[in-house]
This record gives C-alpha cells, sequence and structure tokens, in this order.
C-alpha cells in the first residue's frame, strides 16, 4: 500500500527537521495515538547527517479477522531513519520484531516551508503479507500512522519551544 502523509508545524523547518534527529524528543512522544512503547536504541550524528534507529509498538484496535492471525502484542519494530539536515529529507525503513515475513515498509519525509512554519510530508510503501486479512492490516497501520502523525506536530512544536 502505499501512503503520503502530512503534518504542518508552527516551528522553522530547520528546527522541526533537527528535533526528529534529537533522541531527548521521543520520549515526549510517548502516550499519543495507535504507538507507544517508543524507544530509542541508537543515535549517531555527524555533522549535517544524522542515524536513528527507535522502536515503536503499534497500540491501535484491530478488527477481530486480523488478530485471528496477528498478536497485537507482537507488532513491534525497529524505524531505521537516515536524516540529511541540507536537504530536509530523511529515509527510513521498518524492521519488524515479529512476522519479518509477513511486514516491510519504508519511505521518506521531507521537512519544507509552509508560510510562517513548516510542513513535513511522510510517505512510502507499507506490504502485510496476510492471506484474507493483508489489506486490512495495511489500512489499520496507515489510518493509525495518520492519526499519530497529526498528534505527533503539535507534541514536537510543544517541544521546540520549551
Amino acid at each position: 500500500m502505499r501512503f503520503e502523509l502530512t503534518q504542518r508545524f508552527t516551528s522553522a523547518p530547520d528546527h522541526v527537521d533537527v528535533a526528529y534527529t534529537d533522541p531527548d524528543l521521543y520520549p515526549h512522544l510517548v502516550g499519543l495515538p495507535k504507538l507507544g512503547d517508543i524507544e530509542v536504541l541508537r543515535h549517531e550524528r555527524t555533522g549535517d547527517h544524522a542515524r536513528l534507529s527507535i522502536r515503536f509498538g503499534f497500540t491501535g484496535e484491530l478488527p477481530p479477522a486480523v488478530t485471528a492471525v496477528v498478536d497485537p502484542e507482537r507488532l513491534t519494530w525497529v524505524q531505521e531513519t537516515e536524516h540529511d539536515l541540507t536537504t530536509g529529507l530523511t529515509r527510513f525503513r521498518l524492521v519488524p520484531d515479529h512476522y519479518p515475513d509477513r511486514l516491510s515498509a519504508s519511505g521518506q519525509a521531507r521537512v519544507t516551508s509552509d508560510g510562517d512554519g513548516a510542513r513535513r510530508v511522510v510517505s512510502g510503501d507499507l506490504k502485510v503479507r496476510a492471506l484474507l486479512v493483508g489489506g486490512k492490516v495495511e489500512q489499520a497501520i496507515v489510518s493509525g500512522l495518520a492519526e499519530y502523525l497529526q498528534a505527533e506536530a503539535p507534541a514536537v512544536d510543544r517541544y521546540l519551544d520549551a
């Protein structure tokens, strides 16, 4: 499933971009809807480039047909990101902790100016391989991601204002 989601921030683009490379941001995002158990596993920064590995867990509701074949407690993954602060481009891929043969996702996020603030467009491809319910799981994950990203933008702005 191809997806594209947009966030809007009141903060400047370069501040937003740098915030996502700061491991201190992520504890402030715990408790937002659909994604939880956020843990920064690795952080490296050299000049205008940064790499992070962050573990997430899906905390949204899934239909019974999905939970019959997928244990919601095992929907955890590591998001590996590479940030280029000179271009505002971040590339990411998700590495599942469980079901590695059933879930794959990768994409990019780009931060640009948007009037007095910033816009971040997150796009990518998500594939869930599960007979009969793969599409429903993809839709649930993308829907949860959209809800999470909508709540994440004001949390990032608050973090930057602190």
